[in-house]
């Protein structure tokens, strides 16, 4: 087999269109949470620590004091910044991002158990004999006595 049909193979399996598209849709997802955290959850978190915003929250090293990235940006100065508020703002999306998972995890294997358990009752009720054949039965059985 040459290396051209086996990579076709590797290419075209299921699993493998399977994964890229669950990248596709992740990327997309992370893109939804960090515009939650950025726009509306990390506005709200500095509204109510009196208009403090993370995202532009750094340490000037410097300066040895906390500044704002942008005025830092603007003035262009040489100055090393430490920039907690973006670390803040990655740390909340994973953080989402994680609790979103498991949520999802929780749900399908809830799923998967009440299948089970839909599966098993079907076998139940598949294996007891309908009525008719358990009368049959003690009739048959009454009837060699």
């Amino acid at each position: 087999m040459g290396m051209i049909q086996e990579f076709k193979e590797f290419a075209l399996k299921g699993n493998m269109v399977d994964m890229a598209v669950g990248i596709i849709i992740g990327g997309a997802f992370g893109t939804i949470v960090k515009s939650l955290v950025g726009d509306v959850m990390m506005p709200a978190i500095g509204f109510l620590s009196g208009g403090l915003d993370f995202g532009d929250s750094a340490f000037s090293l410097s300066k040895l004091e906390n500044v704002s990235v942008k005025a830092i940006e603007a003035a262009k100065s040489g100055d090393v910044l430490v920039k907690y508020g973006s670390f803040l703002n990655a740390m909340i999306a994973f953080i989402i991002v994680a609790f979103v998972l498991f949520m999802l995890i929780k749900a399908m294997n809830k799923a998967k158990e009440t299948m089970a358990k839909e599966e098993a009752a079907k076998e139940e009720e598949v294996s007891e004999p309908p009525a008719q054949e358990k009368l049959l039965v003690e009739i048959r059985d009454l009837l060699k006595k």
